[in-house]
């Protein structure tokens, strides 16, 4: 891929209309929505979108956007009876439909019923809630494909799964450098000690996989995880995907746990991203703590490397680089579908 596009406005305004307006994504998970009237406002790519649950229970998405002048309509999360902005007071019911716009009876031809908030495809997997502004894409299982599978397979039971923490970070770097820096652990035993001691990351030992729309990182667990992280526990190995364009899943050897989150591009050069950890309710804090201290620091570890690639890339100097076929196989494949999705549309 040419390093332009990992700083051209151009390309990520494609990306956005391309790919992220027409692919399923992490946008939030349940237990935010479990009454009824509750809501989260949440993103998907560029788009503002707003997870509501119905009166009648039904899960329901819009875009976050009021009809009238374009004011986003609520942030955070809670809960309403109605979706009222706080520009005009245009008020909306839950189920989308426009419920009152102040002094439209004065005004002719004011059709109310043209004037609901625009809907959003959204599923849940589990406790996990996605997003699509693609009213005409494929069902979220027909995408996720095998994944479900390889996830219960390996011991994770995804209801008994609750939710704990979210850990938010910003990065000077393009969405795909955050990305594709996911997409191999050739650099792990160099920059993640403390991982490497966790997990087995020679070549022989750490498998890469890919699908259709995603791909797979296995590793065993090292001398029983070693330093600050326990390893021992019912989850035999650790399993690492990739959903396109931009979900990671994370699953670590030892107790009951996955962590999933979204890489969403803010600008060409800066990238916003979110994860949220989840664990069995019989996992103790102590146990959870050693898993944070390694996850947090793995995380300080990859900012460092990613913002530091993007120095390099919006140089100028080179015109590209090189991937190792074998090392970086899941790099290559991210690319090529990033480069299918952009040629369908132009």
């Amino acid at each position: 891929m040419p390093w332009s596009w990992y700083s051209d406005p151009d390309v990520l305004r494609r990306e956005y209309e391309g790919i992220f307006g027409r692919f399923w994504q992490y946008a939030g998970h349940v237990g935010e929505l479990a009454e009824p009237g509750s809501f989260v406002a949440t993103r998907v790519g560029r788009v503002p979108v707003l997870l509501v649950r119905d009166r009648e229970g039904e899960l329901r998405g819009f875009v976050n956007v009021c009809r009238h002048r374009g004011s986003i309509l609520v942030e955070g999360t809670g809960r309403r009876e109605t979706i009222q902005c706080s520009y005009h007071a245009w008020t909306y019911g839950l189920d989308g439909s426009l419920r009152a716009a102040p002094r439209s009876d004065r005004e002719p031809g004011f059709e109310k019923h043209e004037l609901g908030l625009v809907p959003v495809q959204v599923d849940t997997w589990g406790p996990f809630v996605f997003a699509n502004p693609d009213l005409d894409a494929p069902p979220l299982g027909d995408y996720l494909g095998a994944l479900p599978a390889l996830i219960a397979d390996d011991g994770i039971e995804l209801d008994r799964l609750a939710f704990r923490n979210r850990v938010e970070v910003e990065y000077d770097a393009n969405w795909k450098v955050c990305c594709e820096n996911y997409l191999e652990c050739y650099h792990c035993s160099v920059a993640h000690p403390s991982f490497s001691q966790a997990i087995d990351v020679a070549p022989d030992a750490y498998s890469l996989e890919t699908e259709r729309w995603f791909s797979s990182q296995y590793g065993e667990p090292r001398n029983g995880g070693g330093g600050i992280y326990n390893a021992v526990g019912e989850v035999a190995r650790g399993q690492f995907h990739y959903v396109f364009p931009n979900t990671l899943i994370n699953v670590m050897p030892g107790r009951p746990n996955l962590s999933i989150g979204p890489v969403i591009p803010t600008a060409p050069e800066h990238t916003y991203r979110f994860l949220d950890h989840f664990f069995a309710p019989d996992v103790d804090d102590e146990w959870i703590e050693g898993y944070m201290e390694l996850d947090n620091q793995v995380g300080a570890e990859d900012r460092a490397l990613v913002e530091r690639v993007q120095r390099g890339v919006r140089s100028g100097v080179l015109a590209g680089g090189v991937l190792m076929p074998r090392s970086e196989q899941l790099i290559a494949h991210f690319q090529a579908l990033v480069a299918e999705v952009l040629g369908e549309v132009g």
